[in-house]
């Protein structure tokens, strides 16, 4: 963007609507950027400016209109291994030093494990990013170096592992600089893992998009548990949900941070509609907390605006689909474009590292697509399918471990000592 602005081909002005979405979901949908005149390409598009007129075009879109019924578990979960196995040698094609990153969690401990099948014998290099355990009281990002350890012992990488103990204030400048907008929490992780891992590679694999094709969010077991309640008339539920909220506390430290934390926003959302209710799980302020944050000339600017427009329009075209799929669509079209893999993209080509994503393959959705739901979300059982897939490849406890998120702990370095200088602590092991 940076690039643009300096071009004078546009004025440096503000998008209002698009900082109405940025504060509502900590990014903006495509196309819309936090400068006015200044547009992303959505993916799959293609953009053809000729004769002084720009087309865009839809080149190709996942469906799920041909869902494989009738099939076994067991035949799923050959082809749903045989699928990951293909597209990771597919994304390993390269001439240069090619390594994965490795939280210790199914999607990237599976990668590294079909990369070990097409490395001829040599030791698959894999990078950690790890949280001091004082600084995971009031977050609930886990840690995930224990089980990157485990992957390790069992897989006998080439292990690399960045301990992260900031206080951001140095460091902030820098992503701002190259995000072209506030950075948000994952962006400090990304950045400093890919950083390292430049030291001795040009490529990296990573386990991003895994959720995305196998249903592995939390917010979509929740709406599944939340539609338990929909027999309720919406008369009742709303003010028993409203009243629960209330009423959870939030922001403590101790080992009940983040079901408390979770417990709220699931209060604040269940008693709401399908759509609703999942685009709630994704709101950080609401449109009353907005209006309270606003100049009087914002507050005006903004009224009426639907911050939620772009999703909505997402639900329509897959309004025949499975619920779960319908999710599933909606944040392939946003959440993972828009913030996931954009952040990955930027930080990682800020240290100049190429991040490539096999679960986003397109061999990888179109299977996905084809699935059952049920195989995906089973019971309480998210990316149900993959871990049956992986449960004779991986230990066990690895591959039906807690979730674990991928970002830095915000909370605890804001309550904690101002006095922490901005560091990595890079340790090879």
């Amino acid at each position: 963007m940076k690039a643009i602005l300096a071009s004078g081909v546009v004025n440096r002005a503000l998008d209002q609507e698009a900082l109405n979405q940025f504060l509502t979901f900590l990014w903006a949908p495509d196309p819309n950027t936090l400068f006015a005149g200044i547009k992303t390409l959505p993916p799959a598009h293609v953009l053809t400016f000729k004769n002084d007129q720009i087309k865009l075009d839809q080149w190709w879109d996942v469906s799920f209109d041909t869902i494989e019924e009738g099939r076994s578990d067991a035949w799923w979960q050959e082809q749903t291994l045989a699928t990951l196995d293909e597209v990771v040698r597919m994304e390993m094609v390269a001439d240069v030093p090619l390594g994965s990153f490795l939280s210790g969690g199914i999607d990237s401990s599976g990668i590294v494990a079909m990369m070990k099948r097409h490395s001829n014998g040599r030791r698959v290099s894999t990078y950690t990013v790890g949280i001091e355990a004082e600084d995971l009281r009031y977050d609930i990002i886990p840690d995930d170096v224990r089980w990157a350890r485990r992957v390790n012992q069992h897989l006998d990488t080439d292990y690399h592992e960045i301990m992260l103990q900031p206080a951001v204030a140095d460091l902030l400048p820098k992503l701002v600089y190259h995000m072209d907008e506030p950075a948000i929490d994952m962006a400090i992780p990304s950045y400093l893992v890919s950083q390292a891992a430049r030291e001795t590679l040009r490529v990296m694999l990573s386990g991003m998009g895994g959720d995305e094709v196998f249903a592995g969010y939390p917010r979509q077991l929740a709406m599944k548990i939340a539609g338990a309640f929909d027999p309720v008339p919406a008369r009742l539920r709303r003010p028993l949900m409203k009243t629960i909220e209330r009423g959870l506390p939030g922001g403590l430290p101790g080992k009940f941070t983040a079901p408390l934390r979770n417990a709220r926003k699931f209060a604040r959302s269940a008693a709401l509609d399908f759509e609703e209710r999942y685009l709630g799980y994704g709101t950080y302020f609401t449109d009353d907390a907005k209006q309270r944050l606003y100049s009087d000339d914002l507050r005006e600017a903004t009224r009426g605006m639907d911050a939620y427009a772009a999703h909505r329009r997402y639900f329509a075209r897959v309004e025949k689909a499975a619920p779960l799929n319908r999710l599933l669509y909606v944040d392939l079209k946003t959440f993972l474009p828009c913030l996931n893999l954009i952040t990955t993209d930027k930080t990682s080509m800020a240290a100049n590292l190429e991040v490539r994503v096999p679960f986003l393959n397109r061999r990888m959705i179109e299977f996905g697509a084809r699935m059952p739901p049920d195989l995906k979300l089973r019971g309480f059982k998210r990316k149900y399918i993959l871990k049956r897939a992986l449960e004779n490849v991986l230990p066990t406890d690895v591959v039906w471990r807690k979730k674990a998120g991928f970002g830095a702990p915000i909370r605890s370095w804001l309550r904690g000592r101002s006095d922490r200088s901005l560091t990595s602590c890079y340790q090879r092991r």
